[in-house]
């Protein structure tokens, strides 16, 4: 399958809290790609400035979807609140071919 939509979602982590934001992407990476519908990569990105998740899937709605899904709002977000110092910023994008 393509990548026909990215969820991004940006995170203010201290350098302190980043070890414990890694480890809830690391837990949850391998069961998003096997039980997300539509989901196709999962990508951790660090930079000074902020951490970044980027989701690849197959549609914009199944992007959408995930959002809602219980293992987003049980489990990962769950997890990964305490290690915000903002509130994080979500995006979806269409890929254009």
């Amino acid at each position: 399958m393509k990548v026909n939509a990215y969820l991004e979602i940006t995170m203010k982590i201290s350098e302190a809290n980043r070890p414990a934001a890694a480890k809830v992407y690391a837990d949850y990476r391998g069961p998003f790609l096997e039980q997300i519908e539509g989901a196709l990569t999962k990508e951790l990105l660090v930079r000074d400035e902020d951490v970044q998740v980027l989701h690849g899937f197959d549609s914009v709605e199944h992007a959408q979807a995930y959002l809602e899904s219980q293992m987003f709002s049980d489990d990962v977000f769950v997890g990964l609140k305490p290690t915000w110092d903002a509130d994080p910023e979500v995006r979806i994008y269409p890929v254009v071919a």
